[in-house]
């Protein structure tokens, strides 16, 4: 019981610092753009954050992403010490990225730990269910390109759409607009996100006879997993915010609203069809899609291939820190 309860804390820790590694997802482009300030702006996310709960448990009606990320390891290998070893390695390697200014995906080293952990506990890559696993994958190249292609057509649409009116005007309004679009996006953030620390407890819950299954997970876990986010998307994330504002291209208002709405678009598409996509992938993409309407060289490729190397070690480095993690925790648990 008392493993249990230190895995729920970190479960929470993991959270809130997924809220403020990511809150740069949902901000960085309303703060680059000026439509408000780094202070407003993780206001409004982390309301829009918290928000998402009531529309995942009453509109939405069930959370699958968090029952994706429960199921990423068949059920009869997974014990609270994999758990534990799992979101050590996960707090690790976002603190590491975030300090380093790397958007980095949360949900992705979450569920590389939760699997390095495992397969580490059981000596066999046949604790991995791919069936779960192999789509969020997929997504690790998919969701930014959607990102990108659905940003990049608005763009060109809205652009198409304006071209005679007045362009004070038209920021302006812009302006107003981009208020609605990052709520958008918050909302997919807070809804993808916080269901995947969701899963992890619901997993630690069911091996210590908690609860029978994952979909019997008590109200209090979902409220609790919306509100640290929402707290950790206050606290800000300043070093990414500056690389997703400004280090991968300028952004207008304009482009801001096709870039965010580009990202909720793509984020309640995945969330629909139950896969924990990285919010940090689709909204790097979207910024990529607006920023190639005006040249591809407006792009900054450089930014970018740091960008998608980070992402690609994330579940194999998360893996590897779950591993060592394992190892250690065994010579004292």
């Amino acid at each position: 019981m008392v493993l249990l309860v230190i895995i729920i804390i970190l479960a929470f820790i993991f959270d809130y610092i997924n809220g403020f590694h990511d809150a740069a997802n949902s901000i960085a482009t309303i703060v680059s753009t000026k439509v408000l300030t780094p202070f407003q702006a993780v206001l409004w996310a982390a309301v829009f954050n918290f928000a998402a709960f009531f529309i995942a448990k009453y509109i939405i009606g069930e959370f699958k992403v968090a029952n994706s990320v429960a199921s990423s390891v068949f059920e009869q290998f997974i014990t609270l010490k994999v758990i534990l070893c799992g979101l050590i390695a996960a707090i690790t390697w976002n603190l590491f990225t975030w300090w380093l200014g790397i958007p980095s995906s949360s949900s992705h080293t979450l569920i590389g730990g939760f699997i390095g952990a495992a397969v580490t506990a059981s000596g066999s890559m046949e604790v991995i269910n791919y069936h779960k696993v192999l789509p969020t994958v997929y997504f690790i190249v998919l969701a930014p390109l959607i990102g990108m292609f659905v940003s990049f057509v608005l763009t060109l649409i809205i652009v198409n759409v304006c071209r005679k009116a007045n362009p004070y005007r038209a920021e302006s309004w812009f302006k107003r607009l981009q208020l609605a679009s990052s709520a958008a996006l918050s909302l997919g953030h807070g809804s993808n996100d916080a269901q995947k620390v969701m899963g992890i407890i619901a997993a630690a819950m069911v091996s210590a006879g908690q609860i029978d299954n994952l979909k019997a997970i008590p109200d209090w876990v979902p409220l609790a997993c919306f509100t640290c986010i929402a707290l950790g998307t206050m606290s800000g994330g300043w070093k990414i915010v500056k690389t997703m504002g400004t280090r991968i291209t300028k952004v207008t208002p304009l482009e801001g609203v096709a870039a965010e709405s580009a990202g909720a678009v793509t984020l309640f598409m995945t969330e629909h069809i139950g896969i924990p996509a990285s919010t940090t992938h689709v909204i790097t993409g979207a910024i990529m899609g607006v920023g190639a309407t005006k040249r591809l060289s407006a792009v900054r490729w450089g930014v970018t291939v740091s960008l998608l190397w980070a992402w690609v070690l994330t579940i194999p480095i998360s893996g590897l820190l779950a591993a060592f993690t394992y190892f250690i925790i065994n010579l004292f648990i």
